[in-house]
């Protein structure tokens, strides 16, 4: 079976992505920083059942990734955007591309809606998935990777567990309206395009990137009563001014403040109408 190198399985969609990978007739590598640690989804016997092998690597230091892709002997990775690399994961890709991968499957962001090189810095989520995209694209060319743009994860929730959790909740834009995709979906996608890859079947893709939507959308208001209701409690939703949510989100939920900002303004454009699909 052909080998496949998937970086950050501890995560729903590095798990997910791995487990896809392995039903669909690949040998998988999980490359964690600490190899020790549990993976969701995936029990010791059923990783051992999986032939799942563990591999040690962290971004931040290029030569373990160097040294995990050559036991792998893996050519197709996953692998998640970085978002504290001081190079745009530069050199991670370097790293990648030396020891042997041939092509990438990206962790991206729906922010994306433009060319990668037009997202303005301001845009902080999309500016740093975009800058992961061009540096992959400069090492691995425009047919060496794949990114997977999710439109909006439905843990996105976790956002305002702490203000659930008291059952109010701040909202600048209660009414914004999002796909809420489950990471588990996700990582599923990532999966079935590594694995495909890895065993030389044809995608027929026209782009270098694939945007991932839900079949049905939701309020942001609506989706957080929802959980109140599963939860058995009643949350209150109340609308507030920008500053107001954004303090909510910085300390109360415990964002960093560009994260936040980032939030904030995917939910003003969902409440403006704006339609990422079609822009």
């Amino acid at each position: 079976m052909a080998p496949v190198i998937v970086f950050g399985p501890t995560g729903a969609v590095g798990s997910a992505a791995a487990r896809t990978a392995q039903q669909l007739g690949t040998t998988v590598y999980l490359a964690m920083r600490d190899p020790t640690k549990s993976i969701p989804g995936l029990s010791v016997e059923k990783e051992r059942e999986g032939g799942f092998e563990r591999v040690q690597a962290d971004f931040s230091r290029p030569d373990t990734i160097s040294t995990a892709v050559a036991q792998s002997k893996a050519k197709h990775a996953f692998i998640y955007t970085d978002l504290t690399s001081s190079d745009h994961m530069r050199a991670t890709f370097k790293a990648l591309k030396q020891a042997g991968i041939e092509s990438v499957v990206l962790l991206s962001s729906f922010g994306i809606q433009e060319d990668v090189r037009d997202v303005p810095p301001e845009d902080h989520l999309a500016y740093v998935h975009a800058q992961a995209e061009v540096s992959l694209q400069e090492v691995f060319g425009v047919n060496g990777y794949v990114a997977v743009r999710p439109a909006f994860y439905a843990s996105n929730t976790l956002w305002w567990k702490a203000s659930i959790q008291i059952g109010q909740v701040k909202l600048a834009w209660p009414t914004a309206v999002f796909d809420w995709i489950s990471p588990e979906d996700i990582g599923g996608v990532c999966g079935m395009i590594l694995a495909r890859r890895a065993q030389g079947i044809d995608l027929s893709l026209t782009e270098s990137y694939v945007n991932l939507v839900g079949a049905e959308q939701m309020g942001v208001g609506d989706a957080i009563k929802t959980i109140g209701k599963v939860l058995g409690k009643e949350v209150n939703v109340t609308e507030v001014e920008y500053n107001v949510a954004l303090d909510s989100l910085v300390n109360e939920s415990g964002l960093p403040e560009p994260i936040a900002r980032s939030v904030l303004e995917f939910c003003q454009s969902a409440a403006n109408g704006q339609s990422f699909i079609d822009s």
